[in-house]
């Protein structure tokens, strides 16, 4: 049944200009599958919409402000987010829904997991760690980092029971892990698991403790709780692949004893449909409950990590020809990667030092003992072992090659990394974790004395910060001691330059 609210979008539609190309949910809208929910930080997905996107707040003063697109029907506008958060941090409190249900998303309460939050709520996302563009335009997505979620347990609209429904989003198809559970869609209004059947959401990533598809993922599947399903059963099906898009767009939808997954490259090509057909023992009918989550499990299951740009649920089941004509508009819109860093450029290969700036630590420079990564005060005349326990060798990040990593010139083949956001120098052994958590992207520095602040690639909230004279991965706030906010933007803004040896 279509919304009082979905129907005047359609009526919309035919009314709006037609300078402006259908949006994705214009052209569900003409399939008779209206959007109840319409989340994106990185365009309008109506062609008339011009309102709110999100809004951010940032960390020095706690004010918001809400985030539109450039015109009706536009990209965001990333510009007044860059202007807002100058010299300072931004995180992304509300995903608005742009389908007029009022279905926005924001910050995820505790349920069945407590988040890492004060009173167990989840994590607000860093306004700057996905950064695209579109069209040549630039946009900000969401980095869901572990710990990350956004939900709406009281929806409008939103299907329940065995209601017919689809949902899509575009990912991003490098970011990902094999925790439960990155997932976009429907789910339980109380935050805890209340058995088989009561979700319906698109997941990604590489887990294998339900259902998996064919090699190594990541997949999408979807989360219809108590089992992550690729097919008919909580197994594996070969027909549904591993993907190795950078953007991927994800469809999960679904109907009485009738599901499927769909599938492509969100910058070329068409859709292909990885499971169409009855739905898994157990499963049918289905008792949906409405709420909306993102980037956790409907229980607050929250140790995935993924990036979403855009996405929407549907009411009723829409068609496989609607979905084609959302994914064309989806390539049209030209997802593209864009710099993850900022400031003077670093070079790789070369040997960098990092004094601190904070008033009273100008002499401190960033360095090690044995694995802890601390200050100390170096100058001229130190000896050469403090000076090379405070050099580090520039490499290519290695958990994604757009940032960098720090090697030890003391310790070849040892980096910095942050463990339990403790900063530490440690051997690589190898493995994905170890790659993502020792990445590293450089920006411009949060104060006027700095070259540049060193933001976490996995936790993009979080910076190269001394405190007490020791290094941490610290956030702007936040519920450990080493996250205050005094002398946050002196204490994670270094200059950087030419190492010691």
């Amino acid at each position: 049944m279509f919304s009082r609210r979905s129907r005047q979008r359609a009526l919309g539609l035919v009314a709006s200009s037609s300078l402006v190309a259908a949006g994705p949910c214009d052209i569900y809208s003409s399939g008779g599958t209206p959007c109840v929910a319409a989340h994106s930080t990185t365009r309008a997905l109506y062609s008339s919409y011009s309102g709110a996107l999100y809004q951010v707040q940032r960390g020095s003063d706690s004010a918001t402000t809400t985030i539109s697109p450039l015109s009706a029907g536009g990209v965001a506008n990333a510009a007044a987010q860059d202007t807002f958060c100058a010299n300072t941090t931004c995180l992304i409190t509300i995903i608005y829904d742009q389908s007029g249900n009022g279905n926005h998303l924001t910050q995820a309460p505790p349920g069945g997991f407590s988040g890492p939050e004060a009173n167990g709520y989840d994590n607000l996302a860093s306004a700057i760690g996905a950064p695209v563009t579109l069209n040549g335009q630039k946009a900000y997505g969401v980095f869901v980092s572990p710990g990350t979620g956004y939900r709406n347990d009281v929806t409008s609209g939103v299907a329940t029971g065995d209601g017919a429904e689809g949902m899509y989003a575009v990912f991003d198809g490098t970011h990902y892990n094999g925790a439960c559970c990155f997932d976009y869609g429907n789910a339980e209004t109380n935050n805890k698991d209340t058995g088989d059947a009561h979700m319906e959401a698109i997941y990604y990533g590489d887990s294998t403790t339900w259902g998996t598809g064919s090699g190594s993922g990541p997949w999408i599947m979807a989360d219809l709780e108590n089992g992550l399903f690729s097919g008919l059963s909580a197994d594996q099906n070969t027909a549904d692949p591993s993907i190795t898009y950078r953007f991927v767009t994800a469809i999960i939808k679904g109907e009485s004893n009738q599901w499927s997954i769909r599938g492509g490259n969100s910058a070329s090509g068409s859709l292909s449909t990885y499971y169409s057909g009855a739905r898994p023992s157990g499963y049918n009918p289905m008792h949906k409950e409405g709420a909306i989550i993102l980037g956790i499990g409907g229980d607050n299951s929250n140790s995935a990590q993924g990036t979403f740009y855009e996405g929407v649920m549907t009411d009723g089941y829409p068609s496989d020809a609607t979905e084609n004509s959302v994914q064309a508009n989806i390539v049209a819109a030209k997802y593209a990667t864009s710099s993850l860093t900022s400031g003077a450029a670093l070079t790789v290969g070369s040997t960098v030092k990092f004094q601190a700036t904070t008033s009273g630590y100008t002499d401190r420079y960033l360095a090690h003992s044995g694995s802890t990564v601390n200050t100390q005060v170096v100058s001229s005349s130190s000896s050469t072992a403090l000076k090379q326990q405070a050099s580090w060798t520039v490499r290519a990040g290695l958990g994604n090659s757009a940032c960098y990593s720090f090697e030890s010139v003391d310790t070849a083949g040892s980096y910095i990394r942050h463990y339990n956001f403790a900063l530490q120098v440690g051997a690589s052994d190898g493995t994905k974790q170890f790659k993502e958590d020792a990445t590293f992207c450089p920006q411009t520095a949060l104060n006027a004395k700095g070259t540049h602040a060193i933001r976490a690639w996995g936790y993009p909230t979080r910076f190269f910060r001394h405190y007490n004279n020791v290094g941490y991965a610290a956030s702007n706030g936040g519920v450990q001691t080493f996250d205050a906010t005094s002398s946050f933007n002196d204490d994670v803004s270094w200059v950087v330059s030419s190492g010691f040896v």
